[in-house]
């Protein structure tokens, strides 16, 4: 078994689109539009099969994502080396997100940085 998608709804649908598509290799395919619901998305595909499905719908509710929270926190993007993930958060920071923490190796092992990317949504950067 494996995950099929996993799917978040944003505010700037296009403004998420192109963060993933930017700066982490994304592929978005064409906009889906239900013009009866407003409903609005793009699934964003990986090289290594994995898919994100961006979503939009009018009345969205937006309260404050505490970066320390239940629920689903941030999501995570191999990059390959410790060499890219350095190279992506500097990118990341010099673009203005801000970096939570790292480029570091963490207590089991894991070299990553954190940073807080559009609409206050968290993104682990790993090897």
């Amino acid at each position: 078994m494996n995950i099929n998608h996993i799917a978040m709804y944003v505010n700037d649908l296009e403004a998420a689109r192109d963060f993933f598509v930017t700066y982490f290799g994304g592929k978005a395919n064409e906009l889906y539009h239900n013009k009866r619901t407003g409903f609005r998305s793009y699934f964003i595909s990986f090289d290594d099969g994995a898919r994100l499905e961006i979503m939009n719908k009018p009345a969205l509710s937006d309260p404050t994502k505490d970066i320390d929270r239940t629920g689903f926190v941030h999501a995570a993007f191999s990059v390959g080396s410790a060499e890219k993930v350095d190279e992506l958060t500097a990118l990341l920071k010099y673009d203005g997100y801000e970096v939570l923490s790292g480029p570091r190796t963490t207590g089991d092992g894991y070299y990553e940085s954190c940073i807080v990317a559009f609409e206050g949504n968290q993104i682990e950067i790993t090897v």
